[in-house]
């Protein structure tokens, strides 16, 4: 008599892995969760932490956005080439607490010699609040001037410039008694910065393309008493 063979083993069924979550404007997270999403989305350029909330920037505008950044890249660079102890980044996250990982279009931070209020870290993070941040925006109603400015604010950022490209205008602010307070054009029609000596920019100079004449007034600022003063110091 043949006897039926036995069934065959089947192997356990396995539910498949469901898909780990990533990064979406509006998510509600932790820096630390939001850093393990970002860093599984290498194709994104560009998302931010503010308030605990993710926001995710749309795709960066040539004359709108990228060339005023490059025009303030140069000024910031020469001012960092030009005095030790001083740095320049650009879109560089930085930790600044448990709530907000901005990206910041720019920022100038002092090194610990210059004893700076942030660091970079071991695995190559600025943490902290940097001297200046600098950030391009649309208008008046971008995320920069509202919910971004207020993180900027409590976390002692100590200045604040925005180009705000659709309404040509650019604001400076510095953190005086808590609140951010609009710097005034000095009586020779420059901004200058408390926190970085000789680092002066003329606004209308700026907004009108003039490179030339912005390093020009930035370069009067490098060869002040007050730069040099900085820079012994």
């Amino acid at each position: 008599m043949v006897m039926p063979a036995a069934p065959a083993a089947r192997p356990e069924s396995r539910a498949p892995a469901p898909t780990e979550p990533l990064l979406e404007p509006g998510d509600r997270l932790s820096r630390d969760e939001f850093e393990r999403r970002y860093e599984r989305m290498p194709h994104v350029k560009k998302a931010e932490l503010i308030e605990g909330t993710v926001y995710m920037p749309s795709p960066v505008r040539a004359q709108r956005h990228a060339e005023p950044q490059c025009l303030l890249a140069a000024w910031l660079v020469v001012y960092a080439s030009e005095t030790p102890g001083v740095k320049c980044f650009d879109n560089s996250t930085v930790r600044l607490d448990l709530d907000n990982e901005p990206q910041p279009d720019l920022i100038l931070m002092k090194l610990p010699a210059k004893v700076g209020q942030a660091r970079i870290s071991d695995d190559d993070y600025i943490e902290g609040a940097p001297e200046l941040a600098v950030e391009i925006a649309g208008s008046s109603r971008a995320y920069d001037l509202h919910q971004k400015k207020g993180a900027y604010r409590r976390n002692a950022v100590r200045e604040y410039v925005v180009w705000i490209t659709g309404e040509e205008r650019v604001i400076w602010w510095e953190l005086r008694e808590g609140e951010y307070q609009e710097i005034a054009v000095s009586v020779d029609g420059l901004l200058k910065s408390s926190a970085f000596p000789g680092l002066w920019l003329d606004s209308r100079a700026l907004l009108g393309g003039d490179t030339k004449t912005v390093l020009a007034a930035l370069r009067r600022g490098l060869d002040s008493p007050e730069h040099n003063a900085f820079v012994r110091t």
